[in-house]
């Protein structure tokens, strides 16, 4: 939703499109435009990811490339972005179905939780090679996207392209545990104060305010998971120890080094679910207005 860069963020789109799909016609052109939609905000966002990028690599910020090149590595997050959304909310919708909590009980943020932590289990199967492509093109930009594909497969097989996969689950899961229940909790107590439903607007407040909370919070996992992607081919950092990465960076940089990037991942996280847990409930609405229209 991962750092949980900006890309991740754009799974909220298709969540909304994907909601409606699983009971409205015409599913397919909505779930195409959803895509389309949510790589054109990766886009936009991309350069704040490569900043955060920069700032957690263990060479430093201006090494890595500072504010030079700031969108390499775009190919390999656009053609990620749209799969990886599909496959975190088609499985997080089928969890909330499959559980089937009251809407009034107690239990549903615990649903909520489970359904997240399920979908991104399963989206990491795709986020994760994107994210090790894109990393290594962000902190060298000289070198082309399909070039770092190619080497990495060389060099290390596709266990070479799943390298950080625990840490990211381990990064995302609790990003999900704390965004998913702030944000349905968020809204639930706002629709309360004023009396009915939220809001496109105000959800989408919700969804900047639950997103940039999360963000915050998971910062040291994200550190983690990114200088295991980066590490050198048979260091220890690079054998997936979340731990040990943490301690790692503790050893030589401090609570700083745990923190480092905390600034460019919260802003383009607010910012991404503001745009996308908004466009969620604003095209649900849609979609089930529509349904409602036809024969």
């Amino acid at each position: 939703m991962g750092s949980r860069s900006a890309s991740a963020q754009s799974r909220s789109i298709a969540f909304a499109v994907v909601c409606g799909a699983m009971e409205r016609p015409g599913f397919m052109a909505s779930l195409v435009a959803g895509g389309i939609a949510g790589v054109s905000v990766d886009l936009i966002l991309y350069p704040l990811d490569t900043i955060k990028t920069r700032l957690q690599s263990p060479q430093g910020f201006n090494k890595a490339g500072g504010f030079r090149g700031i969108y390499a590595g775009v190919p390999s997050a656009a053609i990620g972005s749209f799969p990886n959304a599909a496959a975190f909310f088609i499985t997080y919708e089928y969890v909330k179905w499959f559980l089937h909590t009251d809407s009034s009980s107690y239990l549903m943020p615990v649903k909520h939780m489970l359904a997240a932590s399920a979908g991104e289990v399963v989206a990491c199967l795709i986020r994760v090679p994107s994210e090790v492509v894109k990393q290594r093109a962000q902190v060298s930009s000289s070198s082309r996207t399909f070039q770092i594909f190619s080497n990495v497969l060389y060099q290390e097989g596709i266990r070479g392209l799943y390298r950080g996969y625990t840490s990211t689950v381990l990064r995302e899961i609790p990003f999900s545990l704390v965004q998913f229940p702030l944000w349905e909790s968020l809204k639930a107590l706002w629709s309360w104060r004023q009396d009915h439903v939220v809001d496109c607007w105000q959800s989408a407040v919700c969804g900047a305010f639950a997103g940039g909370f999360a963000a915050v919070v998971t910062t040291p996992l994200d550190v983690a998971k990114t200088r295991i992607m980066l590490a050198k081919v048979g260091s220890s950092t690079a054998s997936g120890n979340v731990l040990s990465a943490l301690h790692g960076v503790w050893r030589t940089q401090g609570l700083a080094g745990l923190f480092a990037g905390v600034f460019p991942r919260t802003a383009a996280i607010s910012l991404g679910g503001f745009i996308f847990l908004g466009a969620y409930d604003q095209t649900r609405s849609l979609l089930l207005e529509l349904g409602r229209g036809s024969p």
